[in-house]
C-alpha cells in the first residue's frame, strides 16, 4: 500500500491549488479517504474527508465553502480543489486511507505573498 502526494506549492492569498493523492496496492473506491494537514508545532488536523461510496464529505470549518474533496476511480486518486487560499492554510498536508491505517509522506503548501 501507497499513497503519494503531489501539487504542493506556493500560492499568493486568493489563489488555487489542487493536491493530488495517488494510491497504489488498494481501490481507493473500497475505503473512506481524508485529506489532513499540519503545521510545526500543531496536531495533524482533519482538512476534509469522502466516504468510500463517495456519497458522503465533511470538511472542517476553516475550509468549507473553499476546498472541495473528490476521487477519481479510473485514475485510483483521490484530489483537493483548494480555492481561495489563505496565510493560515500553510502546512503540510497528508493523505490518509482510513480502516486499516496508511499515511502519504505530505506535500508543503505554502500561501503568500
Amino acid at each position: 500500500v501507497q499513497l503519494v502526494e503531489s501539487g504542493g506549492g506556493l500560492v499568493q492569498p486568493g489563489g488555487s491549488l489542487r493536491l493530488s493523492c495517488r494510491a497504489s496496492g488498494f481501490t481507493v473506491s473500497a475505503y473512506g479517504m481524508s485529506w489532513h494537514r499540519q503545521v510545526p508545532g500543531k496536531e495533524r488536523e482533519l482538512v476534509a474527508y469522502i466516504s468510500s461510496a463517495g456519497v458522503n464529505t465533511d470538511y472542517a470549518d476553516s475550509v468549507k465553502g473553499r476546498f472541495t474533496i473528490s476521487r477519481d476511480n479510473a485514475k485510483n486518486t483521490v484530489f483537493l480543489q483548494m480555492n481561495s487560499l489563505k496565510p493560515e492554510d500553510t502546512a503540510v498536508y497528508y493523505c490518509k486511507r482510513h480502516g486499516v491505517v496508511y499515511w502519504g509522506r505530505g506535500t508543503q503548501v505554502t500561501v503568500s505573498s
